[in-house]
């Protein structure tokens, strides 16, 4: 055997033997290879999603800065957000001087009482379909679904009719009682799939304790559907609060009991626009809806989940 050939041997054995290098040459980890480059897709990731955030709150943001803009600077400043000069007198116009501050009053009050009827309306309607075997059963399941295809403009005139024959046009109570009378088809079948999942033994406990049918469902169903009742309010409350279409109708004579929805129509003239008003007004309109919702996002997010989940 040659000096050469009992030399290379040796010489792998040192390669083996050091970590990171192959020939005298260094090499790169595999598993350092994978969290570098997992590193880099989780940065790339965040920045596209980053940007398509910013892209979607943008008109959102531009609106809060177009309320602190006078009328002219919202034009020539273009997609600006920065003011040039910061006008807060807005905010006081819109709420002293075009009475947003009545208007909030009147869409809390009509929100408010929408939200206990929905809630309560659909809670039980959930609760008989899901719990009680009747005649018809799945032909008022399906009626209501398909109510979900049917245009809401279609029911505004026999509403105002009976709202009319009624005495309730031109008032609060009507207007609550309208928005509350939809079909609300999606709170109903949340409140079908949580009653369905609890357990039969809780009713039948109750039921050996001599709870009827009212005291079984208030006190004790409707409490264990915290996260689908927190849902129900969620969505109840957006699509009241921004209900523009029924207030209107209903207040033509009672503009003292508008909503702030139509409110924002004070700001628009026969020849001009009152924008930095309205803009003040649209985020006076907005605070509530973000408080709520970070105030039930967890218990909203838990609703929709249940009801992916069924």
């Amino acid at each position: 055997m040659t000096t050469a050939q009992t030399r290379e041997p040796s010489r792998d054995l040192a390669a083996r033997r050091e970590p990171g290098r192959s020939h005298g040459r260094p090499i790169s980890d595999p598993r350092t290879r994978g969290r570098g480059k997992r590193r880099i897709g989780r940065w790339a990731q965040t920045l596209v999603l980053g940007g398509l955030g910013l892209l979607w709150i943008y008109p959102l943001l531009w609106v809060l800065a177009a309320s602190f803009k006078d009328s002219l600077d919202i034009f020539s400043g273009g997609l600006g957000l920065l003011p040039d000069s910061w006008h807060p007198e807005n905010y006081l116009r819109a709420w002293r001087d075009a009475n947003f501050s009545g208007y909030m009053l009147n869409t809390v009050l009509i929100t408010a009482g929408s939200i206990v009827l929905v809630v309560v309306r659909c809670a039980m309607a959930g609760y008989v379909i899901a719990r009680f075997r009747f005649l018809g059963r799945r032909a008022v399941l399906a009626v209501l679904v398909a109510t979900m295809f049917i245009p809401t403009g279609l029911f505004v005139v026999p509403v105002v009719e009976l709202s009319d024959l009624l005495g309730l046009l031109n008032t609060r109570t009507g207007l609550v009682l309208a928005i509350a009378g939809g079909g609300n088809v999606a709170a109903v079948l949340l409140y079908v799939g949580f009653f369905s999942r609890v357990p039969k033994e809780l009713e039948e406990a109750a039921v050996m304790d001599g709870a009827g049918f009212l005291r079984v469902f208030f006190r004790i169903m409707l409490p264990l559907s915290g996260p689908v009742t927190a849902t129900v309010v969620v969505l109840t409350f957006l699509s009241s609060w921004n209900n523009f279409f029924l207030p209107l109708v209903f207040t033509f004579s009672t503009p003292q009991n508008r909503t702030l929805a139509v409110g924002m129509m004070a700001f628009q003239g026969t020849n001009s626009t009152d924008w930095a008003g309205l803009a003040a007004a649209a985020s006076i309109s907005l605070v509530p809806i973000v408080l709520l919702f970070l105030l039930l996002q967890r218990y909203f997010v838990e609703g929709i989940a249940g009801a992916v989940k069924n």
